[in-house]
């Protein structure tokens, strides 16, 4: 991502395909064997999807400005969320796709940050 500034709608697109990503990684979580054996695994998961439910209502009604309202409003709890989630991964799973879940996740706190600040 350049440093220009983006439009509001150029920002909802470029988040939105981040949301892809994210909803591999929750998707993963929801359904591995050790996210019913641990609560703060599952709180990862609904915070993960909770971001992306509180987006999806503007994202279907093309209002940028909404979404962005949005995204802005809940980043600090999906950040939370993938820091914990960095946090309690090696004592959840040593495995590869544990691994890369979390890489992942950081991956896209991180782009939406940069995104989310480059408002024009």
């Amino acid at each position: 991502m350049s440093n220009m500034p983006l439009s509001p709608e150029s920002q909802m697109e470029a988040i939105d395909l981040q949301m892809a990503h994210l909803w591999m990684v929750r998707t993963f979580l929801k359904h591995a064997e050790e996210t019913e054996e641990d609560e703060e695994l599952q709180q990862v998961a609904r915070t993960l999807y909770d971001y992306m439910l509180a987006l999806g209502p503007a994202v279907q009604a093309n209002d940028s400005a909404a979404y962005m309202k949005q995204a802005k409003k809940k980043f600090s709890k999906l950040r939370k969320a993938c820091d914990l989630f960095e946090e309690i991964q090696p004592e959840i799973s040593d495995h590869t796709n544990f691994k890369m879940a979390a890489v992942s996740c950081r991956l896209v706190v991180n782009q939406v940050e940069v995104i989310l600040g480059a408002s024009s």
